[in-house]
């Protein structure tokens, strides 16, 4: 309703945090995989991000006592399909596969939300959590290594947005008990230490990554910290205070939020003004909470990125590709030399 009018596939009411990524580089925004070449061969860029994904496999999953998987297509299938993608890319943009991607930016993730949540909502308690967050992030350090060896040269690898202000949780978690919520945000403080948790992990791993892949540049994405600073002091943000934590589009209770009528049911309703919430479905992001975060990422400040920065504004159809999903921009997003 924000900004295509029309349905895209797309979990927000406009455009996602890849889309102003993409346009910040003045490129198109990044077809999906699934969708097949469609005559542009993915020259500009491709999406291999599928709905529900988990980032550990099913089987593995499994032994962890999880069953309720909506798809199995898990980062490994989605670095499988740019695999196969690849000489197609490179006969398109007439490069070999190693100097097609090193001209590349790479978005790996976000990754491990749908794995947590799928085990939340099997009831698994904080101390399993804990142990499945070793296997996500060894997930994705492998899909890194996979990346790098293929000759990615420049990735982007997010942490995960703060679990415990969406109303999804809020609604299904509600508790009595004040000591359960963080003072200063109103979020649950459980979940938000759970992807505390991940995202050190997941640091700690990529500065792992930088010293076995000193030619490579790779950047934390810290869409928790820039997420929290705005659930702190939401009107400083533009959006509205009482509404903060309070899903646009949704029916029901204190936070307009019921998984039995969710939205996109039939008589399930959105807000007049998506741009005043951060929640659009109880679960994911506005529009307007996406491109606050591409702005703090391109912006000089704590959060920003200084690959993408440099690089804003430099791209070429020619040159490079968007991959996300396994996510990423690729092929030929950036010039000049590479920093670790």
């Amino acid at each position: 309703m924000t900004y295509f009018q029309r349905p895209t596939g797309r979990f927000s009411d406009g455009r996602l945090i890849i889309d102003f990524i993409a346009e910040a580089f003045g490129l198109p925004l990044l077809p999906p995989y699934l969708a097949g070449p469609d005559g542009h061969g993915f020259r500009c860029g491709v999406n291999f991000a599928v709905t529900g994904a988990t980032a550990v496999d099913v089987y593995h999953l499994q032994e962890f006592g999880l069953h309720n998987f909506m798809v199995n297509q898990t980062s490994e299938v989605q670095i499988s399909w740019f695999k196969q993608l690849l000489p197609s890319l490179a006969q398109t943009l007439n490069c070999s596969d190693q100097n097609c991607l090193s001209k590349s930016l790479f978005l790996v993730g976000e990754f491990g939300i749908n794995d947590y949540d799928i085990a939340i909502q099997e009831g698994k308690s904080f101390n399993e959590l804990h142990s499945l967050v070793r296997s996500v992030i060894d997930v994705i350090r492998r899909a890194i290594d996979a990346l790098v060896d293929l000759g990615a040269r420049m990735l982007v690898v997010p942490g995960i947005i703060p679990l415990g202000c969406t109303p999804r949780y809020l609604t299904m978690f509600e508790s009595t008990n004040k000591v359960d919520y963080e003072s200063k945000t109103g979020c649950l403080r459980w979940p938000n230490e759970l992807i505390e948790h991940h995202d050190r992990l997941l640091r700690e791993e990529l500065d792992l990554a930088c010293i076995a892949h000193p030619h490579a540049s790779i950047s934390f994405a810290d869409y928790y910290n820039i997420l929290i600073d705005v659930y702190r002091s939401p009107r400083k943000f533009g959006f509205n205070g009482d509404g903060a934590l309070v899903a646009c589009c949704g029916r029901g209770g204190a936070y307009n939020y019921n998984s039995s009528d969710m939205c996109g049911r039939d008589g399930v309703i959105a807000c007049d003004d998506p741009s005043s919430r951060l929640s659009w479905d109880g679960l994911h992001l506005t529009e307007a909470a996406h491109k606050l975060v591409v702005l703090a990422l391109l912006s000089e400040g704590a959060f920003s990125i200084s690959p993408l920065i440099e690089n804003a504004g430099h791209a070429e159809c020619s040159e490079q590709l968007f991959m996300n999903g396994v996510s990423g921009l690729q092929d030929g997003l950036v010039r000049g030399d590479m920093v670790a």
